[in-house]
């Protein structure tokens, strides 16, 4: 587990713009199992993609849409480890996978990018990815 001092940054990247943290698996599970609407949920990591491409291409995405999901979350992988766990369940079939980007449609999952999605990739390229995915789903 991360030391919160070291991911505290890093969390506030995606919560000082209205994410909103899921810390526990009841929040992820009590916020999904009867959600309508869609919801965009971030599994944040401390690696050097996350911080380079996964949150600026998610941020950007939402300054670059006029279509934007209902609501914005967050889990945390190796820090909120029940949180995590309960999210990757709604992801399945996709392997867990950090950092990772989830858009849930009522509940259910309709668009999944795998870290293999974000590596390589630059934040223009995640952020436009989405745009287009808002598009079409929210």
């Amino acid at each position: 587990m991360y030391p919160e001092e070291l991911v505290a940054p890093m969390r506030t990247q995606l919560t000082e713009v209205g994410f909103e943290e899921f810390k526990t698996a009841d929040a992820v599970e009590n916020h999904l199992k009867d959600h309508k609407g869609t919801t965009l949920i971030v599994i944040n990591s401390v690696c050097g993609c996350a911080a380079g491409t996964c949150r600026p291409g998610v941020l950007a995405s939402l300054n670059l849409s006029n279509k934007k999901p209902d609501h914005l979350a967050t889990v945390f992988a190796g820090v909120d480890m029940e949180a995590t766990a309960k999210a990757r369940e709604y992801t399945l079939p996709f392997p867990p996978s950090s950092p990772s980007i989830a858009l849930f449609k009522d509940g259910e999952l309709v668009h999944f990018v795998e870290r293999h999605h974000i590596e390589g990739r630059s934040a223009e390229m995640i952020a436009n990815h989405l745009v287009e995915v808002y598009s079409e789903f929210c």
